[in-house]
């Protein structure tokens, strides 16, 4: 099916989605090592000539931007603070009129020496992963003994102004799965906003079990143990999280059920990965080569209309439910959050 011609300027799928909220995958790295995403050992990472420039991964975000109505823009990774162009790029995207809002998600691991320079590029926020508050768990969880160097990089976020500072935290049976309280309690003790997800298929090593999730149901319990929550009168539009009212307000924690309560239909984003290709889906099987078109020349219009043409194929939902559903070939770092 060919892309609809009133549908230039924007990012709309056959489902009639429009979306405007670009994750941008920086690198595939990581110096983490956390169990649900890959081995010990790490992953076969991407060439340096496989990878977007500095100025093409510009270049592409001026595209969604100027011509298909991007408004949100988030980089991740891997691990995006460890791309060593990381400050320009966010400046270059902060330039750009109209400007998007630009955010982060990380692992906070030299986010305190780095945040006032991505404050004053032009970061508005961050999210930071943090699936504990113990020491041990959490070289347990990521293969690292690095839990303070995270803390450290929440405050200095915070310091610098990156607000709100968002935890994003997934639970994983017979691991963590007790922590719901001890995190929310220490979100609001620092005025950090906490998301918890359900752990999803998403790990290099294919070995997810739908068992070992913790669902959003179990969160929520776990939760109410220790707080009152009530449901967020506030309109929740595009936003992946279902958010609660913590003992009556303001502070709010919010759960994210990709899993068991899947918001596909009114999703709004659009995926770029570090070597350049184009994902309608966080779970889509198939992607959509820019880094070819864009190093063979192609103008800013081509490619915003091959952008277009890959969205319009999206597929009405993830299909985790489905039994013939497949894992997609790459996992969460390669992809991008």
């Amino acid at each position: 099916m060919s892309v609809d011609r009133r549908t230039d300027g924007v990012l709309v799928d056959r489902y009639g989605r429009v979306a405007r909220d670009l994750r941008v995958s920086l690198t595939d790295k990581c110096n983490l090592r956390c169990t649900y995403c890959m081995p010990a050992e790490g992953l076969p990472w991407l060439a340096g000539p496989q990878l977007l420039t500095d100025d093409e991964i510009v270049r592409l975000v001026r595209v969604a931007v100027e011509q298909l109505g991007v408004t949100e823009v988030r980089f991740t990774g891997g691990e995006p603070l460890i791309r060593p162009g990381l400050v320009g790029i966010v400046g270059a995207v902060a330039a750009l009129d109209p400007r998007p809002r630009i955010s982060l998600t990380t692992n906070g691991i030299g986010l305190d020496r780095l945040a006032p320079a991505l404050r004053t590029a032009g970061l508005d926020r961050v999210n930071v992963s943090l699936d504990t508050l113990d020491a041990a768990r959490f070289t347990q969880l990521t293969r690292r003994p690095r839990l303070d160097a995270v803390l450290a990089g929440l405050a200095g976020a915070a310091a610098a102004g990156l607000d709100p500072v968002k935890i994003n935290a997934v639970l994983m049976r017979g691991v963590n799965e007790d922590e719901a309280p001890a995190l929310l309690r220490f979100a609001l003790d620092h005025g950090y906003h906490l998301r918890i997800i359900e752990q999803m298929p998403l790990d290099a090593q294919h070995g997810w079990d739908r068992s070992t999730m913790v669902t959003a149901e179990e969160i929520l319990a776990s939760l109410r143990t220790h707080f009152d929550l009530s449901p967020d009168p506030a309109e929740r539009g595009a936003a992946p999280a279902e958010t609660w009212l913590v003992d009556g307000g303001p502070a709010r924690v919010g759960v994210i059920a990709s899993v068991t309560r899947p918001f596909c239909g009114d999703c709004d984003r659009t995926r770029l990965t570090a070597d350049g290709q184009v994902r309608a889906c966080l779970f889509a099987t198939e992607e959509s080569d820019l880094r070819s078109a864009l190093r063979d020349g192609a103008t800013d219009n081509e490619l915003a209309r091959r952008w277009r043409t890959a969205m319009w194929g999206k597929r009405a939902g993830h299909g985790i439910d489905d039994p013939t559903f497949l894992q997609p070939t790459r996992p969460m770092s390669a992809i991008g959050g």
